[in-house]
């Protein structure tokens, strides 16, 4: 089964691992600038960049989600793979 597989194919949950690592990079940028002044002795910025390092969170439960639902995926396929394939019996 697994030389069937292309290598450049989207398995069951790579979009959601992709878009969770996106996330959490905006959120890993947010909380650099919302800390950088808090550091430096300036004014701190507004209360939404702190929400928006939240994001962080959020995109490693979205990675996650994903990763769950590629193993998922990867059980399902090898439980199909193992099934004995039940051929008809010829009738007499």
């Amino acid at each position: 089964m697994r030389e069937q597989t292309q290598t450049n194919s989207a398995a069951p949950g790579d979009g959601l691992i992709r878009a969770g690592a996106i996330i959490f990079f905006v959120g890993a940028v947010a909380t650099l600038v919302t800390v950088a002044p808090l550091l430096l002795g300036t004014t701190p910025f507004p209360t939404f960049m702190f929400l928006l390092s939240m994001l962080m969170g959020v995109g490693f439960l979205v990675a996650g989600a994903g990763v769950l639902r590629s193993v998922a995926a990867g059980r399902r396929q090898a439980r199909a793979a193992s099934r004995p394939s039940v051929s008809p019996s010829p009738s007499r």
